[in-house]
């Protein structure tokens, strides 16, 4: 994904590798200093040759830095992030196959959580996919809350980039009602309507030409089916709101991340 992206916007690649400091149950075994330093020294060594090797062939001829720092992983890349102005993360989820919805890999949760700028997680796959970066469809879930205009607008440029389609899509939290309990009224079409209204806004404000699909439901199953449905290639959500339909991170993004069909773009 990234040597697509960098193709497409002729952007600089920089990779980089944390490596953990040696855990305290190790040092604190009964080693000599030197034994500690020479496993440390010959770790290290081991890392560069893997980060300067890798992806040499698929990456060449393209503009590209190779950074290795030691530390904790998922501060160290949002630190680096933040200092060199990144302006896209890309990251794997853990997982393999039928496994993958239940595992975000602790390192990704934590950068997702922290990181200023969009955070690319793509789905798993068996084998790595070859070719140019083909997006026909992006699908951003709109959650209505106040930071909803910025994931938007990042799904609109990218669809327009790639003259691709866009969709928007929003859950609402369906309304159950007993007969006669409220007259006439049908409390979801309302409901339904007013997203309607508001994410029309949402649009216009974002000078996005875009279909809607507005469903009541739970808020992951409804994207993702979605996302299934269409045949999307993204899916771009946002993040760190308290408030709205997908809460915090940690919550419904979480769970749309796992089971996404596609990759993800949190922005």
């Amino acid at each position: 994904y990234a040597r697509a992206l960098a193709e497409r916007y002729d952007s600089e690649i920089l990779m980089l590798h944390v490596v953990e400091p040696i855990r305290y149950e190790f040092s604190a075994m009964e080693f000599g200093g030197t034994v500690l330093t020479d496993l440390a020294a010959n770790r290290t060594a081991q890392a560069r040759r893997r980060l300067e090797n890798f992806l040499e062939a698929e990456l060449s001829g393209r503009r590209i830095r190779r950074m290795m720092l030691e530390g904790d992983a998922a501060q160290t890349i949002v630190d680096v992030a933040r200092q060199e102005e990144v302006g896209l993360i890309t990251m794997p989820t853990h997982g393999y196959g039928r496994f993958r919805r239940f595992i975000l890999g602790s390192v990704t949760a934590k950068v997702l959580h922290d990181a200023q700028c969009p955070v690319w997680t793509g789905v798993h796959l068996e084998e790595a996919s070859g070719g140019e970066l083909d997006l026909r469809t992006v699908l951003c879930a709109v959650d209505l809350g106040p930071q909803s205009l910025e994931p938007l607008r990042w799904a609109a440029d990218l669809a327009a980039d790639f003259q691709a389609r866009l969709i928007l899509v929003h859950a609402y939290p369906c309304i159950e009602m007993r007969p006669g309990e409220c007259g006439d009224r049908d409390l979801n079409a309302e409901l339904a309507e007013s997203v309607r209204v508001r994410l029309e806004e949402l649009r216009e404000q974002a000078g996005a030409k875009a279909e809607m699909v507005i469903e009541c439901g739970d808020a992951p199953k409804v994207v993702c089916g979605a996302a299934q449905q269409h045949n999307a290639d993204l899916l771009v959500i946002g993040r760190g709101s308290a408030a709205g339909i997908f809460g915090r991170l940690r919550t419904n993004a979480y769970a749309i991340i796992r089971e996404s069909p596609c990759p993800v773009v949190s922005v």
